[in-house]
């Protein structure tokens, strides 16, 4: 399930139960050191908020006999152990107003542990993953795309939404340029807070996929939190999620900024629309996660401004 992973039940010769995650380091071998070490951090960071902050709503991988927390397999890929815990696995979408409150108050806990970690989270620069990849696709579309059956359905797609996309990327690189205000405390961020990330166990909602995990604007996670998502995904809205917001507000007494609630929206749709590009140029064949890719890039593209 999901993007960038594969995952295991493993039985070991004990009896128990473990949960196994094998990511993949990416499909050219340019990057994957950084990746894997990146993933040691975020896993460390992980383990930090829930071992010495205390956060158990923290789903954090188990250290090895030696304390590393991922190992290489191969070049491209590396495994993690977690706990297999019992729950209600969620789905990828808008969270239900009832649960929003309770998730502002998981939000609110991590953020407060900063100080705890802020030696060892990386810091987010701001910058849009792809970025690089995009805009020379933006600027090939006048050439036949070969990477395979879906490619040209691609570039096909993206010129007629090019204006689009440039102008939101312009969008985005003046609302980095409001976020970075130096009088704005950063926290740490889970990034990806949404109900697809949300175990519901008999012990109360753990949080999941920590390899996102960056010391950035506490509106990276608080976002999901209001209608956005929603809207982003086509989904009917519910509320304004004004309430929720005020609630982590008096929890934390850290106001919410509305730069940084544009901000969020808007680097997640250029970051996939970015990454499903690079896809469909790349070599692939036909169906399977292209063919998915594809899908993803038309809802993006065609529900976007104009």
């Amino acid at each position: 399930m999901g993007a960038g992973s594969h995952h295991w039940s493993v039985v070991d010769r004990s009896g128990q139960a473990w949960f196994v995650k094998v990511d993949d380091l990416g499909a050219v071998d340019a990057g994957r050191d950084d990746a894997f070490h990146g993933l040691e951090r975020a896993f460390g960071v992980a383990l930090a908020l829930r071992r010495d902050a205390g956060l158990d709503f923290v789903l954090a991988p188990i250290p090895a006999a030696t304390g590393a927390l991922v190992r290489r397999l191969t070049s491209r890929y590396a495994l993690s152990v977690f706990p297999m815990v019992e729950g209600a696995a969620g789905h990828f979408g808008a969270h239900r107003p009832e649960d929003r409150a309770e998730l502002a108050g998981l939000l609110a806990a991590l953020h407060e542990a900063t100080p705890l970690v802020a030696d060892v989270a990386p810091r987010s620069d701001l910058a849009l993953p792809g970025r690089d990849g995009l805009e020379e696709a933006l600027r090939d579309l006048d050439r036949e795309w070969t990477g395979g059956p879906y490619a040209e359905p691609a570039r096909a797609l993206l010129t007629a939404h090019a204006g689009q996309v440039r102008r939101s990327l312009a969008e985005f690189d003046s609302r980095v340029e409001q976020v970075r205000d130096p009088g704005t405390a950063w926290v740490v961020t889970h990034g990806e807070p949404h109900p697809g990330n949300i175990l519901r166990t008999p012990a109360g909602p753990r949080l999941v996929d920590w390899d996102t995990v960056l010391v950035a604007p506490p509106e990276r996670d608080l976002w999901m939190l209001t209608p956005a998502l929603a809207r982003m995904l086509g989904e009917d809205e519910t509320g304004d999620g004004g309430d929720v917001l005020a609630r982590y507000t008096r929890l934390t007494g850290r106001a919410v900024t509305a730069a940084g609630l544009a901000l969020y929206p808007l680097w997640w749709r250029l970051a996939d629309i970015a990454a499903f590009v690079d896809d469909l140029r790349r070599p692939h064949g036909p169906g399977g996660d292209a063919a998915a890719a594809l899908t993803y890039l038309t809802g993006y593209l065609e529900s976007g401004r104009d």
